[in-house]
């Protein structure tokens, strides 16, 4: 018998639930998107790296990890398991959301920034990939998780680590492979990826906290956390919408310096990546500003 969190909305683990239900839908979601990339198999499936080139693959492979943890966890309702499935959530979840938030924007400005040309993904495909993740991962979140107690400069440095462990490891990759597994890399250069992973951290540190706020006024919170030290002071709820924008114009900003008159890539204006940042930054930092007194 599982005792769940006061906060927690729903039952879980359990094995007759819903929460299983979620958890055995996204697995096969997630799943055949992997079969997927081996039934249609394109010149990145014999390349250095495969298709973990990409970090919608990596966040993808963790999606896996997340809820086949969380499976196991509902078919023996072990505590330990549980545990497990959300603590892998709080670096998941948010990378998820990192990844739906950059190639929507993207994709929106001009999708040859994320989409090589032999690369046309029809629209379950595409959805499968980039959208049904997050989704999937923040209804476990927000239904059958507890609280996630991570502050936001832990979210930042675990952000920061993510997308620095990510940089050295497409380099190597380009470097046994002549190209860059997403077309913008090749377009910034060294100093405009350097801004793309660091305004990425910025972006994935905001969803964290987007996500925390998004938990407390669907579930409540622990009247216990509030206190004078400021650990769990509401969050100004009619900024959030403001604040996500607000990244995402950083994100399509930095992006639509590459694309040029007629549609065509040009050269990035590095002297925007510094304001560019700064910008991603003072946007986390508002939407932190009311979790602190």
């Amino acid at each position: 018998m599982s005792h769940k969190h006061s906060l927690q909305r729903l039952s879980s683990p359990a094995p007759a639930s819903l929460s299983a239900f979620v958890h055995i839908i996204g697995l096969s979601s997630f799943l055949y998107s992997f079969k997927y990339l081996s039934d249609n198999p394109n010149p990145i499936n014999d390349s250095y790296g495969w298709h973990f080139q990409f970090l919608t693959i990596i966040g993808l492979a963790l999606a896996v990890l997340t809820f086949t943890t969380g499976i196991l966890a509902d078919l023996s309702t072990s505590p330990i398991l549980f545990r497990l499935k959300n603590t892998l959530s709080i670096c998941t979840t948010p990378l998820e959301v990192l990844i739906s938030i950059l190639y929507w924007t993207l994709r929106t400005v001009d999708k040859s920034l994320v989409i090589p040309d032999w690369a046309q993904l029809p629209l379950l495909a595409d959805l499968s990939f980039h959208a049904i993740p997050s989704i999937l991962l923040t209804v476990d979140l927000l239904l059958f998780s507890p609280p996630w107690t991570v502050s936001t400069p832990q979210a930042f440095a675990l952000s920061s680590a993510l997308a620095f462990l990510y940089w050295p490891w497409v380099e190597t990759c380009a470097q046994h492979n002549g190209f860059y597994p997403y077309p913008i890399f090749d377009m910034v250069g060294t100093k405009g990826r350097v801004g793309l992973f660091t305004m990425s951290a910025l972006v994935m540190t905001g969803s964290t906290v987007m996500l925390k706020a998004l938990y407390e006024r669907v579930n409540g919170k622990e009247e216990e956390t509030v206190g004078k030290d400021g650990h769990g002071t509401p969050l100004d709820e009619s900024s959030l919408s403001e604040a996500a924008s607000g990244m995402a114009r950083q994100v399509g900003w930095m992006a639509k310096g590459n694309v040029g008159n007629g549609g065509e890539p040009g050269a990035l204006d590095e002297s925007s990546i510094p304001e560019a940042t700064g910008g991603m930054a003072r946007q986390v930092d508002d939407m932190a500003e009311g979790t602190r007194d």
